[in-house]
């Protein structure tokens, strides 16, 4: 088998996550291809949609969800995703059964729910949400009224894990980062969940936006079982190669591996984007394969690309008349690196905040971000 090294493989990557050039995908298209962007708040899927798109423009997003043709629904790794209508109904039935038994275990909210039936719980919480959206605070009292010898924080999520639902407007517009307002899916969608898509299908898709990948990696990204089984009934339709390390990589057949010599321009990502978090390795992508770094008592820290690997990391300060975006490397970073750091910070605060006064401090490697 050939052997790919991880210059190629960062390369291929970065080309199949629209992260080399900007592309002139509409978000659904976009969606369908990455198979969902994060969207655990508000922001992420716009940032990511920015890094990816030529001219985007936010109001898409914020249309598409009115009119349900996007939606925000829990699908991958238990987290918040924004996808298209067809793999909501289609990814879901892969997921549920993962997330529905995660409020009966020990650990989940110290033992809140344990000694409960779940199938009782699970009727509860239909009747209570039934065929109308309903805020997470409303919820919540119903919660408080059923199980009153129950934490009703607990019995909600339990409610969120068991019953196929996702986030409806107006959160998830442009803007708006107000609290979640919850929708069984076929109520809002007006179709039931499609349990027949083939997992090996599902897999198919993640190659090409996130391949060549283990069956490791494959498994990270979805938090599914049953991976190499599904993997090896694909057959001619992917290919095999090996990494420096000896281990078998998968690909779709008939999809390219990127020039290792190609230019990777700067590139800000949201927080938890998806091209870091995809591979069980990601020394692709984050050049000592840790997890994204995040700052003590530091939210929204996301992360700068440099030469295609993670090289900093950023945060957003909105003060009054100014936004100030402030940046730690992770090295030092060389004076060409850092221009075309600050042209593109000053490009992202101008789309995140055309209101304020920008401003771009790059700090000494390693700083800390906090003002």
């Amino acid at each position: 088998m050939v052997k790919l090294s991880n210059r190629i493989l960062n390369r291929t990557l970065l080309e199949r996550q629209y992260l080399l050039e900007r592309s002139a995908l509409t978000v659904p298209e976009l969606c369908d291809h990455l198979i969902g962007l994060q969207a655990q708040d508000m922001l992420p899927p716009f940032v990511a949609s920015w890094s990816r798109i030529r001219d985007f423009d936010p109001e898409t997003v914020s249309k598409g969800l009115d009119d349900r043709s996007l939606v925000r629904i829990t699908l991958m790794r238990g987290t918040i995703h924004l996808v298209t209508p067809p793999d909501a109904v289609r990814i879901a039935p892969h997921i549920q059964p993962e997330l529905e038994k995660i409020p009966f275990r020990k650990g989940f909210n110290y033992g809140a729910m344990v000694g409960l039936d779940p199938e009782e719980v699970r009727a509860h919480g239909e009747a209570v949400l039934g065929d109308e959206p309903m805020p997470a605070a409303d919820l919540r009292t119903h919660a408080a009224a059923r199980y009153p010898d129950r934490d009703p924080g607990a019995v909600l999520q339990t409610w969120l894990y068991q019953l196929p639902v996702l986030q409806t407007p107006p959160r998830g517009r442009w803007g708006d980062s107000s609290r979640p307002v919850w929708s069984r899916v076929e109520p809002w969608l007006g179709a039931p969940l499609d349990p027949g898509y083939p997992l090996a299908e599902l897999l198919l898709r993640y190659l090409r936006a996130f391949g060549p990948a283990t069956t490791m990696d494959m498994q990270t990204w979805s938090k599914l079982t049953g991976i190499k089984k599904a993997v090896e009934s694909l057959g001619d339709r992917i290919r095999l190669y090996t990494d420096d390390r000896g281990r078998t990589l998968y690909d779709a057949a008939g999809t390219a591996l990127a020039d290792p010599d190609l230019p990777a321009p700067v590139r800000f990502l949201g927080w938890y984007d998806n091209a870091l978090l995809s591979h069980q390795d990601r020394t692709r992508i984050i050049p000592d394969g840790s997890a994204p770094p995040l700052q003590a008592f530091a939210a929204q820290v996301s992360s700068i690309l440099v030469d295609g690997y993670l090289s900093g990391i950023y945060k957003i300060f909105p003060e009054r008349d100014t936004a100030r975006l402030r940046i730690s490397p992770h090295t030092t970073w060389s004076k060409a690196e850092r221009a075309a750091v600050e042209v593109e910070a000053h490009a992202l605060l101008g789309f995140l905040e055309p209101d304020r006064t920008p401003s771009v401090e790059i700090l000494d490697a390693g700083a800390n971000l906090r003002p």
